[in-house]
């Protein structure tokens, strides 16, 4: 029993490790969060600001004017691909950079919300039946103990944590 403590408390050390590195690599598209794509999409206004026609655009990636409109209206509706993007991209000399950003600026900060969320939750269940039993508990310790079920799920990163 004493190894298997021990190799969860690994586990558990090497997944905040992991977070760490992650959020430190998110850090970087960070000053992107507010970007909003362009309303007719990035091939279009890379393609027109470079005076770029669509027979030109369309010859460097072999598709006809036609087909360059199809790419260009999928990208404006939001359903081109990753790999269409990426050689239109290549064709306009760019590079796709593709990504997410933490709304809440880290994956610290979202595992603590919801670690927060679920905490106050279970706790005020458990209190709503300790009440119905006469057991009441102070205002006080029911934030006391949804701080303290707020590390628990933090430190232990339960996959019901998501649920």
């Amino acid at each position: 029993m004493h190894l298997k403590n021990r190799f969860i408390r690994m586990k558990l050390k090497n997944s905040k490790l992991i977070i760490r590195q992650l959020d430190k690599r998110l850090q970087d598209l960070h000053p992107l969060r507010n970007m909003e794509h362009p309303k007719e999409g990035w091939i279009a206004l890379i393609r027109k600001t470079l005076n770029m026609s669509l027979r030109q655009l369309g010859g460097r990636l072999s598709v006809t004017p036609q087909g360059m409109t199809k790419i260009e209206k999928n990208e404006a509706e939001g359903s081109i691909t990753l790999n269409s993007l990426r050689e239109a991209g290549d064709a306009l000399n760019m590079k796709l950079v593709y990504g997410f950003v933490p709304k809440d600026g880290s994956l610290e900060k979202i595992i603590e919300k919801r670690a927060a969320e679920l905490a106050h939750k279970i706790v005020m269940r458990t209190s709503t039946t300790m009440k119905l039993e006469d057991q009441e508990n102070s205002d006080q310790r029911i934030k006391e103990a949804i701080a303290d079920m707020t590390e628990e799920l933090k430190r232990e990163m339960p996959k019901s944590l998501w649920d």
